[in-house]
């Protein structure tokens, strides 16, 4: 019985010509990171459920791509597994059901992979991750189910010299990659601040929540989700206030200051927000609406905007004092940063920011005269590929229309002819398939030929 071909929903193949340009925006982000001193890193596609649960608030937890327990065809199961499937099908995780899950980002990872080396680690310690994450949200325009991060982390130090580094590795990149960017910041101890001049520290989630949403749906909006969670009037007030801020990031220090300036929190938030800033004279901007959704984070944060495409944030990220924590593993500050690779290549090829040489692959095509011949001109390639031109021997006897029309489909500019003449001669006859032109090079010459 066959079954159509077609792929899970948020997924996608990758043809040669889209791998080559992902590739170089990876080769991109991985060079500036390892010129500041990152090392990588790599940890599993799944982990402990438990080590997921519960890091990314209730909206995040809901998004986590979680995986059945082998064994639950075994009869002996099946009247456990119908009670635990009740506790799924409620929201609820079951272990009789799941145990473990698809990773949903890579900082929760790392964090866990610390806590059970930290005493082996050199602090503080730097390490950069580039690897799919996956998570079960409605697909659409630069959001898929199964997609890269490539993140930077440092922890094991509280200084902001970090966030300013972090914050140039966001510039460099995007610089290197062509893309004119908005680099946003913010700090949630600022928005810790507004929580506590609204009622306590207890409405923090709420409030972030509603706030991360602005973008998507707007002041009224927000304004009814925070009525839906018990907030007052008075309190809905002091929020839309916050919100309505504007200017430019020295005035929006200025009034976010008379704001909230005599919350001790809301203070060291400012200060921290005024330090980063000293750094730049452009490309860096306060935005007090920026919140951050995860509940994880403790300081500065960010976000990136393409200023020349309508798109969502194509990187983001921020300080977490005590993301070890939650592993028992107390005391360990931490900031990092995440590029989002998918949205970064939808935001170039709309822009037609891609190099033109990505796309070549294959440089020359030997072509197949015969089994003495193919013999001798499969040497000679082999010879070429050492020097590192990218060439192929046509894989059987053919028509010359059917080889140049191979060449022709996968964009090969060389054609090379090695016969008996040539090979008595030791010479090749070498064809420019983008100028026609022809000439005659000798076998040890082949390759400089080709990179000149």
């Amino acid at each position: 019985m066959s079954t159509k071909a077609n792929l899970p929903q948020g997924t996608r193949d990758f043809s040669a010509d889209v791998v080559r340009k992902r590739q170089y925006i990876f080769q991109t982000i991985r060079s500036v990171y390892e010129s500041c001193g990152y090392e990588p890193l790599e940890t599993p596609a799944m982990e402990n459920l438990e080590t997921l649960m519960g890091k990314y608030g209730d909206e995040g937890d809901k998004l986590i791509f979680k995986i059945l327990n082998n064994g639950l065809d075994n009869p002996t199961k099946h009247d456990q597994a119908k009670a635990d499937f009740e506790n799924i099908l409620s929201g609820k995780s079951s272990k009789g059901i799941t145990e473990r899950a698809l990773r949903y980002d890579l900082t929760i990872p790392f964090a866990r992979y610390v806590a059970m080396n930290h005493g082996k680690l050199n602090f503080p310690f730097k390490r950069y991750q580039i690897q799919p994450v996956w998570r079960a949200d409605r697909p659409q325009r630069g959001r898929y189910r199964e997609f890269y991060q490539c993140d930077a982390d440092v922890v094991g130090s509280t200084s902001l010299m970090n966030e300013v580094e972090l914050a140039f590795i966001y510039k460099n990149v995007f610089t290197k990659l062509g893309i004119k960017v908005s680099i946003r910041i913010n700090s949630r101890k600022i928005l810790t601040a507004l929580a506590n001049i609204c009622g306590g520290p207890s409405l923090l989630t709420d409030i972030t929540v509603a706030i991360d949403k602005l973008d998507k749906i707007g002041l009224d909006k927000v304004k009814e989700e925070l009525v839906e969670k018990g907030l007052s009037a008075d309190q809905i007030a002091t929020i839309e206030k916050y919100l309505l801020i504007n200017g430019s990031s020295a005035d929006k220090l200025a009034q976010a200051e008379q704001l909230l300036g005599h919350d001790a929190e809301g203070q060291k938030g400012l200060e921290e927000l005024k330090f980063v800033l000293s750094f730049f004279s452009e490309t860096i901007e306060i935005d007090l609406t920026l919140a951050r959704g995860l509940n994880y984070y403790t300081g500065i944060i960010f976000e990136v905007k393409a200023l020349d495409v309508q798109m969502g944030s194509i990187g983001g990220g921020g300080r977490y004092d005590d993301l070890t924590g939650l592993f028992g593993v107390p005391g360990i500050p931490g900031v990092g940063i995440s590029f989002g690779v998918d949205r970064i290549y939808d935001v170039m090829e709309e822009l037609n920011l891609m190099p033109e040489h990505l796309t070549t692959g294959t440089m020359a095509l030997f072509f197949n005269l015969g089994e003495e011949e193919s013999r001798a001109a499969f040497n000679v390639m082999m010879h070429v590929r050492l020097e590192g031109i990218s060439a192929e021997l046509y894989h059987e006897k053919a028509k010359f229309d059917k080889q140049f029309k191979y060449a022709e489909r996968k964009n090969i500019q060389y054609a090379v002819f090695i016969g008996s003449e040539e090979i008595t001669q030791q010479t090749a006859e070498v064809k420019n398939l983008i100028s026609g032109t022809k000439e005659k090079v000798a076998f040890n010459k082949l390759a400089e030929y080709m990179k000149r």
